[in-house]
């Protein structure tokens, strides 16, 4: 059996394989009905790893083992192994969230609190700074700024990051509201971003930057995040932040914005 390399990597990144799983998982998606040893010869796999490599393909829903001797393992069409993973996938995300949800008043957290409280004295301000890759890793920051905010926000954004901003932060900007927290938020709005628009102004005062393109947010005139890549350009992977804990820089950021902020269109003028 001849599978390409490109395509066996394909294959791990989708479905969380290492190279073994895959390589096994492939070789009986071609036979159908295989032993062990079979399909030790046709992936080239060592034969000691092989049994442990099927016994946790079975586990993970890509195969079944069938009944009788030889022992023999049965492939599964490759749209039930779909099902089956997401499945397993939900099922193992909410346990691991129970778990974590369980330790908010674990001796656990608190002996990790007591480790970053006295690791943090330390510290000076301004080394609590570092840069973030990938989106992802970019919203969760911004998501625990909001969390921590307790006076202001003010975010700054293109058209697109409007759009993808509602989804990830709406939660946490809704509650900082709640907690008096006033928030404001500059992107370029258009025909394809009202509505979105229009869902943040229950939370935030937002006005359409229509000469500004910026990515970033302050929280409490100190912590500063900076995307440095245009989103249009970058990919989600490889886009990059920096963030910065700073009382000299960001106020003097929060400044210039409020100069432009005047001069912003509010979202309820779009269009007229």
């Amino acid at each position: 059996m001849i599978v390409k390399e490109e395509f066996l990597s394909r294959l791990r990144k989708i479905f969380d394989l290492n190279l073994y799983e895959v390589k096994v998982w492939t070789a009986l998606l071609s036979r159908g009905v295989s032993t062990a040893g079979e399909l030790s010869n046709i992936s080239d796999v060592p034969r000691s790893r092989t049994y442990d490599i099927l016994e946790s393909l079975e586990k993970k829903g890509f195969i079944v083992l069938k009944l009788g001797k030889p022992i023999k393992f049965v492939a599964l069409k490759p749209e039930e192994v779909i099902e089956r993973v997401k499945k397993n996938l939900v099922v193992d995300a909410q346990t691991k969230s129970k778990r974590l949800e369980q330790l908010k008043g674990d001796d656990v957290l608190r002996e990790l609190g007591i480790l970053f409280t006295q690791g943090i004295k330390f510290v000076q301000p301004a080394d609590l700074s570092g840069s973030l890759r990938g989106r992802q890793n970019l919203y969760n920051h911004l998501d625990m700024m909001i969390r921590e905010a307790q006076k202001s926000i003010t975010i700054a954004t293109t058209s697109d990051g409007l759009n993808r901003k509602l989804e990830v932060l709406m939660p946490s900007l809704e509650k900082a509201k709640k907690r008096g927290v006033k928030i404001k938020v500059a992107a370029p709005i258009n025909q394809g971003n009202l509505k979105i628009a229009k869902e943040f102004s229950k939370v935030a005062e937002i006005k359409s930057s229509e000469n500004v393109k910026a990515r970033f947010m302050i929280v409490d005139g100190q912590q500063l995040l900076m995307m440095l890549l245009d989103d249009e350009k970058v990919h989600p992977n490889y886009d990059l932040g920096v963030w910065i804990n700073t009382e000299f820089f960001a106020p003097a950021l929060e400044q210039l914005f409020e100069l432009a902020w005047a001069d912003m269109k509010p979202v309820n003028k779009v269009g007229k």
